[in-house]
């Protein structure tokens, strides 16, 4: 009995070790497996992520308003300087430009090409990596996996032209959605604008490089992390926050118009063309409020500011009136007083002459004519 006990007891001991061991393996390949699915994740945008991503369009009976906009941004300015820094790349971090070009170059991303003044995004304007690539001279090798229905090619960091890329052309449509009657902007397309010099050191040209829809290119511009400040080095913010939230400082360069003409075609003249730019934006900004009746207390407020203004208007009035006639009173009373007392000299004079005369002349003649008679 004492044997079978020992037998027993060894047996479940070895069962307990044996549900141990596969336990941890399971765990082990669960673990895996997590792992090589965050990998395949980073690595790969899934089409569950691509339709988040997607802004939904609305029809066009659910708009009662809007208005494309053309916009360059000019990386020179501080608030665009987040889309062209790091340069070169560091700590893994890599700008807006190095991010396109390796979607691009990879096959993941497609983009079409650049029309003047005409954006048409179907497969008869689309161009291939090859395309792409050959059009503007950047060197590449093919990728391992490349065919010719897949092209993938590998570039060198040193090859990649982002100092070349000092600007960004984007297009903006303004909508005003019926079903939430609410304004939004919505990012339609981005592109790259290369700006190089010729073989005489001449003005660089600009040379804008393709389309690419801002919905294709928002997955991965979710993942990568950027800083937007230097009192904050802290990365907190994505490229795809910098533009959703509109963080960038862009001119306008162009308005969808009857002519398909551009601002600088339409105002020639500096000025005026600063001022058009000008109009457009305070309309953009003021829209959304006008469309809205005020309420008392704005109403109150905007009474209020009125008389407070009309007074202070007058009251500066009164005060410019009392400056101008103060001199002119007292120029008349001055003249006055000089005319009176030029007069009362000139009567006390004239008073003294005619009395001293007849005093002198009758006692000369009296005292000449008692000499005859004597």
């Amino acid at each position: 009995m004492k044997l079978l006990k020992i037998l027993i007891l060894a047996i479940s001991a070895i069962a307990c070790l044996e549900a141990a061991a596969q336990d941890n393996s399971t765990a082990t390949m669960r673990k895996g497996s997590r792992k090589n699915d965050q990998r395949e994740n980073n690595s790969e945008i899934t089409t569950r992520m691509q339709q988040r991503m997607t802004t939904p369009q609305a029809s066009d009976a659910d708009l009662s308003w809007m208005r494309v906009i053309y916009r360059q941004l000019d990386l020179s300015k501080p608030a665009n300087a987040p889309l062209y820094f790091p340069e070169p790349p560091l700590n893994g971090e890599e700008n807006l430009f190095r991010t396109i070009l390796r979607l691009v170059a990879d096959g993941k991303l497609t983009v079409y090409q650049y029309l003047d003044g005409r954006e048409i995004f179907t497969d008869k304007y689309a161009l291939t990596p090859k395309d792409v690539l050959d059009r503007f001279h950047i060197e590449y090798t093919p990728a391992k996996g490349s065919t010719d229905k897949r092209q993938r090619f590998t570039i060198e960091e040193a090859d990649v032209p982002a100092d070349e890329v000092l600007s960004y052309y984007i297009i903006e449509r303004y909508e005003f959605d019926n079903r939430t009657n609410r304004l939004r902007t919505v990012i339609e397309a981005v592109c790259p604008v290369l700006h190089r010099s010729d073989e005489w050191g001449m003005e660089p040209m600009k040379y804008p490089m393709f389309w690419v829809k801002f919905d294709d290119l928002r997955p991965y511009m979710s993942t990568q992390n950027i800083f937007i400040s230097d009192e904050n080095n802290l990365p907190s913010c994505t490229y795809d926050d910098f533009f959703l939230l509109g963080l960038y400082d862009g001119d306008i360069i162009k308005t969808r118009n009857l002519k398909n003409q551009s601002m600088v075609q339409m105002y020639p003249d500096s000025e005026s063309l600063q001022h058009a730019r000008d109009s457009i934006q305070a309309s953009l900004d003021n829209f959304e409020r006008k469309l809205w009746v005020p309420s008392l207390e704005e109403l109150q407020a905007k009474r209020e500011n009125a008389d407070k203004k009309a007074a202070e208007e007058a009251l500066s009035t009164q005060d410019d009136s009392t400056q101008v006639a103060a001199p002119a009173v007292s120029k008349r009373s001055t003249t006055k007083r000089g005319t009176s007392k030029a007069k009362r000299t000139a009567t006390v004079k004239a008073k003294k002459t005619k009395t001293a005369k007849p005093k002198s002349a009758p006692a000369a003649a009296t005292r000449s004519v008692r000499n005859r008679k004597r």
